[in-house]
């Protein structure tokens, strides 16, 4: 049984979405994924795009009894639909560039029953499903079953399943799995990162002319190319050399075991990043907005990921 108290905050109206303000006499209670109304608390809930953001909500630690090494057995027993040639040949267009395979739909769902079993209390936001009716003043598990669905399309073996756990106020816990090479990595918060067992920490790179960066495209919106190809070409200018890998939670997840040393990208949703956010920063390295601001879960981000030391030069060269 989870309780969530839910405490006032500062109520902010900002891009488009609208606030609502009430005081009630309210903590969740939710038992075998039901849930009941006690005690107090005064809220502010945010209604946008169909999503309840509950503001400075907490989860106390000892009641959020989530445990690592069970998401490690759930995550690994979905490889085997990324080997099944079938599903990935099963291939349906939702946009410009932007696919779905029987891959990203099994996934998902296996994700979904197994994480529903062990903890039926928390909430599932998922790429491949409607997310209207999430309450982010409750937990909830931020997936994305096949990060990188175009290289599975072209057998360019650069996927990985990612999932973050948001506790109401931040990201609690982050896996990404990479099961064509078998590298699994994980965070829990004061933790530490880690890869296949072994603690990883960011580059020692103090400027860009000696890091590796890893650019993203925002392929979904090719209109803002001649933007996206600029910043690249002056960090390029700036860098040893670039890379262009495809998945946003690999990109980031090497920034944070040490292969490159940063990464920027645009349009990025909460699944894109939320699996590697809290793994980067376990790591001892950086990730906010172009605008320096932290990372909001609930909306599209703008993303500069750093080993922390070249943080500030890459918003130099991305912001001019």
């Amino acid at each position: 049984m989870v309780t969530v108290a839910v405490r006032i905050g500062l109520a902010l109206v900002r891009g488009g979405i609208l606030g609502a303000i009430g005081r009630h006499n309210c903590n969740y209670r939710i038992k075998n994924g039901k849930k009941r109304v006690t005690g107090k608390y005064d809220a502010v809930f945010f209604h946008g795009r169909g999503l309840n953001i509950g503001r400075n909500c907490r989860v106390r630690d000892e009641e959020l009894q989530v445990d690592v090494k069970v998401i490690e057995e759930i995550v690994l027993g979905s490889k085997g639909f990324f080997d099944d040639q079938r599903l990935v040949s099963d291939v349906r267009t939702k946009g410009t560039a932007d696919y779905v395979t029987q891959v990203d739909i099994q996934v998902q769902r296996w994700l979904k029953e197994k994480l529903e079993e062990k903890y039926p209390w928390i909430q599932f936001m998922g790429e491949e499903k409607d997310n209207s009716d999430l309450d982010f003043g409750r937990p909830l598990w931020i997936v994305d079953p096949v990060d990188g669905t175009t290289n599975l399309l072209h057998d360019y073996k650069q996927s990985a399943v990612s999932i973050g756990l948001w506790d109401g106020r931040g990201i609690r816990i982050g896996v990404v799995y990479l099961p064509f090479l078998n590298e699994f990595f994980w965070a829990k918060e004061g933790e530490g990162a880690f890869l296949n067992g072994s603690r990883i920490s960011v580059s020692e790179n103090k400027t860009l002319e000696e890091s590796l960066i890893a650019i993203g495209t925002s392929p979904y919106y090719k209109e803002n190319a001649e933007r996206i190809f600029d910043m690249s070409k002056r960090l390029f200018m700036k860098c040893q050399d670039i890379r262009r890998g495809g998945s946003a939670a690999i990109d980031m997840v090497y920034v944070a075991c040490g292969r490159l040393d940063g990464y920027f990208e645009m349009n990025l949703n909460p699944w894109d990043y939320s699996g590697a956010y809290l793994i980067v920063k376990e790591a001892g390295g950086l990730v906010a907005e172009f605008d320096g601001s932290p990372v909001q879960f609930h909306k599209k981000s703008h993303l500069i990921v750093s080993n922390g030391h070249i943080w500030n030069e890459m918003q130099m060269e991305i912001n001019i």
